[in-house]
């Protein structure tokens, strides 16, 4: 992969480090990844897959890839709104499932969060402060990757990850949420190559440059939940965690600053437990 320099990306706006793939190594990445996906349905003996559409570039790149490896037929997506979500979300995955030609169903699951809700009616189930936001945020999660995975079992399909590199790097998913999945095929891309490749896969331009909101609580994007840009953090994750740059001149480099790096390190740190298996005792 070439690295360089405020290279401008692909809506021509200057990027702290360009992670873009070349030519030939983006061919060879939708290559990859769309064997990959017929080779984990192949060893599973599985019927296709199932994966949930949130309007947004990642899933939006995953549905894309999934049609690729396997044909229309043997994919299924499902849209599973909340009162937070925009309708204008809700719409952009539809016309992803309806572009593509693939079933889909939209399954409102407020019903479900209500009745989850009313076990705890107590302050924190109703404070909005940030740990409420998280404790609904991550139910939500889970309660969508129980209908995903309720309807994988139900056709025989396993359920396909959206998360891309720095999402899963940082721990930006929730533990049994939408990191319970059966495989992740956008796993090992940046945000800027997730966008290179939707691109290239004839994904709508205004989804490839769509801004990402995680549509669990009501916030306006990542970004600002995270604290950082999603180039920055493609950057940081790139110089700091898979590679060996010191702090100082990873900030330099992505033009920002060392507590910018820091904290970005300190998420990576502190979420480790969500890319590993649950810890358990060593034999004797």
């Amino acid at each position: 992969m070439e690295l360089s320099q405020r290279q401008p990306q692909l809506d021509a706006e200057i990027t702290p480090l360009d992670l873009r793939f070349s030519s030939d190594e983006l061919t060879a990445e939708r290559e990859r990844i769309t064997s990959f996906i017929q080779e984990q349905v192949d060893r599973h003996d599985a019927d296709g897959v199932v994966l949930g559409l949130s309007g947004g570039v990642d899933s939006t790149a995953v549905a894309h890839l999934a049609v690729e490896a396997l044909g229309r037929s043997a994919v299924h997506g499902l849209i599973l709104p909340r009162d937070v979500n925009s309708d204008a979300n809700m719409s952009d995955a539809e016309r992803v499932a309806v572009d593509l030609g693939i079933r889909y169903d939209v399954v409102d699951i407020d019903p479900v969060m209500d009745e989850l809700l009313a076990i705890d009616a107590g302050e924190s189930a109703s404070d909005e402060d940030d740990w409420a936001n998280r404790f609904v945020g991550n139910t939500s999660a889970r309660v969508r990757m129980t209908v995903n995975y309720l309807v994988a079992n139900k056709e025989n399909k396993l359920v396909l990850g959206t998360g891309n590199r720095v999402e899963l790097s940082l721990g930006y998913v929730t533990k049994y949420g939408d990191g319970g999945v059966d495989c992740n095929p956008i796993g090992n891309c940046y945000k800027q190559q997730v966008r290179q490749l939707a691109a290239d896969l004839g994904a709508d331009e205004g989804l490839v440059q769509k801004t990402p909101t995680g549509g669990m609580v009501d916030y306006e994007t990542d970004e600002k939940e995270i604290g950082v840009e999603y180039d920055t953090i493609d950057a940081i994750v790139a110089l700091t965690v898979d590679g060996n740059v010191a702090t100082a001149a990873a900030a330099e480099i992505a033009d920002t600053t060392p507590a910018v790096v820091e904290h970005i390190q300190e998420l990576h740190r502190d979420n480790e437990h969500k890319r590993t298996a649950p810890p358990m005792p060593t034999d004797a």
